[in-house]
């Protein structure tokens, strides 16, 4: 199964999946299989900040290294229908977690441009299937901020409400990323340009991605033994 919620031998669907040991465990029939337990990196930020712009400019740079996606491609249908109600949107993340571990097991890891910060990540049940989540917020000075979002086209419907709110927003980054859980890193992109932002992004991927041929190494044949069902 590609989808690691499901136990390739009995077929159950785990709403918390168990991993131990880097092995994810059947809770109904005890299969323990192999899978590839890769970091995923954010790039987070307010809206204009800058994330649309970098993100092409990674997935050039990052070919062959990282898939790079974008965020907001799964808002939509019934994925927004916890906006509002939900902090956090819970199943449009839980969403993106299940497909960035799915593309994991080709054995690159996933660069996840959208705005997200740890509360709304590291909780999910999903969280396990990463051997860690790296954040890079782009934020910007509030005045050069407003100038990028008015200067958005019509159809994205930026009015001033919804301006103050992403201002508001990115306030509260730029104070309390240091002292997130894992902490969010930041990098300003007032003065700063595509390719200086782009530099930033990628020397932060390639510190902080697999080295190790073990951690991207594709499951063992035979890994999917299972211990008996009914072992206590």
């Amino acid at each position: 199964m590609l989808d690691l919620k499901i136990c390739p031998r009995c077929g159950d669907r785990a709403d918390v999946p168990l991993v131990e040991a880097d092995r994810l465990v059947c809770r109904v029939c005890g299969q323990r299989w192999e899978f590839r337990r890769l970091p995923l990196f954010a790039l987070t930020g307010p809206s204009g900040g800058g994330k649309s712009t970098v993100g092409p400019e990674l997935a050039r740079r990052l070919a062959g290294e990282a898939v790079v996606l974008e965020q907001d491609v799964l808002w939509t249908g019934a994925l927004r229908d916890d906006a509002g109600e939900v902090d956090g949107h819970p199943r449009f993340r839980s969403t993106w977690l299940r497909m960035a571990a799915m593309i994991h097991q080709n054995g690159r890891p996933v660069v996840l441009c959208g705005t997200v910060v740890p509360p709304e990540f590291e909780p999910l049940p999903e969280r396990v299937f990463f051997s860690s989540i790296h954040y890079l917020a782009l934020v910007a000075e509030p005045d050069v901020l407003a100038t990028r979002l008015r200067a958005r086209p019509a159809w994205r419907e930026w009015d001033e409400p919804r301006i103050a709110e992403t201002l508001e927003f990115n306030d509260w980054l730029r104070t309390e990323a240091p002292r997130m859980s894992p902490p969010v890193r930041l990098f300003d992109t007032t003065h700063a340009t595509r390719d200086e932002a782009a530099e930033h992004a990628v020397a932060w991927f390639r510190e902080l991605s697999p080295r190790d041929a073990a951690a991207t190494r594709a499951p063992r044949t035979g890994s999917t033994a299972a211990r008996p069902a009914h072992s206590p």
